[in-house]
């Protein structure tokens, strides 16, 4: 569902009031673990965090003019959506989190290669995904990403 905001705080402001306490926690769950480095906006329609141009000044590949994407969070038509670049890049880093995700919650994992989807809100492993923000510093995401995903 594309909202039209300026920052997290008016995005979260637009949601169904059902969207607004979990998408809050999940907002909180990553700002107290993302590594120092990492800032956080409105990012392609989503909550985004990212390496910002002071840091990593060549930006994203596909448009340099925006920062390096991280991780983001979106409240999507059937589910709220969670999604983290360092599973995708990073094997060790997906295996853990397929290993720990049955440890904290009784529902099935359903995930494409960046994308976890939260069918049900009351079930979301907060915990979890803040142990999973605390996995990959600034620095580390920008080496994995040059090694990864950067055309030359």
């Amino acid at each position: 569902m594309p909202y039209q905001a300026d920052s997290p705080d008016n995005y979260i402001g637009q949601l169904p009031e059902d969207r607004k306490d979990p998408i809050s926690k999940l907002r909180k769950a990553i700002k107290d673990n993302l590594p120092k480095g990492f800032e956080e906006g409105m990012s392609y329609g989503m909550i985004g965090y990212y390496v910002p141009h002071t840091i990593y000044p060549n930006g994203y590949h596909c448009d340099p003019k925006l920062p390096l994407p991280f991780l983001s969070i979106a409240s999507q038509k059937n589910s709220i959506n969670f999604y983290h670049m360092g599973i995708y890049a990073k094997p060790e880093v997906h295996d853990w989190f397929v290993a720990e995700f049955p440890k904290h919650t009784k529902r099935k994992l359903d995930m494409g290669k960046s994308c976890i989807r939260f069918k049900y809100v009351d079930d979301i492993p907060y915990e979890l995904l803040g142990e999973l923000c605390k996995k990959m510093t600034p620095q580390e995401w920008i080496s994995l990403y040059e090694k990864t995903f950067k055309k030359e």
